[in-house]
């Protein structure tokens, strides 16, 4: 197949509700969309940097800037077999995998409407439905957490996940755990704490947590292992992984029992499977963590969610949790055991409703062989 048309629309969508993380407060969700097209056949993904530097250096103007400029040229017009391919052509471009995701994702997706196949089946999914978890951001009190963690736990979310940072912690998870002493609860720190907070994760480390996610540097893979030593609590590790050879050195450090999957920060599907491949082969738990997406980015998601070395519940959530109307039909929906359903049609299952992507278009372009 031949990459001969790419188009870029750069959306804005209001939140149903904010997003709180140890980063700060998220309003309006900014993201890229990517459409690919060969022949009458076209592909969808998704860019899943946001507006400011934060969880990642990307941001979506850079990552508009890096398509535009550098790999939208690298790609467009050529022959390519298989979508692994897309990563050979980017190789150029440091970084920026975010970016790289964006066309490598719609590539896919391309690429299983070929075949007429879905696209978990092409990515060498096992399953047709997946566990769902919620990810629930800071609050403005205790109470309004428990609140909103009693209605996700009667929608049938299988997992609870809540954002920490330096005192919203230990005497958070202390009340949770006496409101709610057996529902399977993991804590998200975002890179927020050092090994001088060693007292606070051994504290934690009290209260039968599945895990404690990214505690230390985004950056840093040696003190992560000196606190899993530490801990009897398994320490995943999202933001500290963003290539193959980042797992290979966790794995010899220790550095962690787990390790979240987000093909936007590794660089896609292919560098997913790598990464969820390698995990499996030591041992190590995978998940599928969330960014935020709109439909077409949450249907990628639940694809690579398929896989057999997911081991947890996922950050992946209904589609009306995040926003009023979704981009895709039919939207995502929990089921009520907790589970969600992964689509049987070719490529990511999902109808992408470009009518409705042009009332939260901010700028669209459009690049022609």
């Amino acid at each position: 197949m031949k990459i001969e048309e790419i188009t870029l629309y750069l959306i804005s969508m209001r939140l149903i509700r904010p997003f709180e993380t140890s980063f700060g407060k998220t309003f309006d969700r900014p993201c890229i969309l990517v459409k690919v097209k060969y022949e009458d056949y076209e592909g969808w993904g998704e860019v899943v940097a946001g507006e400011g530097p934060w969880y990642s250096y990307e941001t979506f103007e850079t990552a508009w800037y890096i398509l535009e400029k550098f790999a939208i040229p690298l790609v467009l017009g050529k022959e390519i077999e298989k979508p692994q391919e897309i990563n050979k052509l980017l190789a150029p471009i440091r970084g920026h995998n975010m970016a790289k995701a964006g066309i490598e994702m719609a590539t896919w997706d391309l690429y299983a409407k070929l075949r007429r196949r879905p696209l978990y089946q092409v990515l060498g999914g096992v399953r047709n439905k997946i566990e769902s978890g919620v990810s629930i951001g800071i609050q403005k009190s205790i109470n309004d957490l428990l609140k909103l963690i009693a209605d996700y736990l009667n929608e049938g979310y299988r997992r609870i996940k809540i954002k920490i940072k330096p005192r919203w912690d230990v005497n958070i998870v202390k009340t949770i755990r006496k409101e709610y002493p057996d529902i399977p609860l993991q804590v998200d720190a975002n890179a927020a704490y050092t090994l001088n907070d060693l007292p606070i994760f051994k504290q934690l480390d009290q209260y039968n947590l599945l895990m404690i996610e990214q505690p230390l540097s985004y950056t840093d893979l040696l003190d992560h292992s000196i606190l899993q030593s530490q801990l009897k609590t398994p320490i995943c590790l999202d933001e500290s992984i963003e290539h193959l050879d980042d797992l290979k050195v966790a794995i010899k450090l220790g550095s962690c029992k787990v390790v979240n999957i987000k093909p936007g920060r590794v660089g896609g599907h292919y560098n997913s499977i790598r990464i969820h491949n390698l995990s499996q082969q030591h041992d190590i738990a995978n998940w599928i963590g969330g960014m935020l997406e709109t439909g077409i980015g949450r249907a990628h998601n639940v694809a690579l969610a398929t896989l057999p070395n997911i081991k947890y519940p996922n950050d992946i959530s209904a589609s009306k949790r995040y926003y009023k109307e979704d981009i895709i039909e039919p939207p995502f929906e929990l089921n009520k055991d907790g589970t969600m359903n992964v689509p049987q049609k070719d490529g990511i299952g999902v109808e992408v409703l470009e009518d409705r992507i042009k009332k939260y278009t901010v700028k669209v372009k459009s690049f022609k062989i």
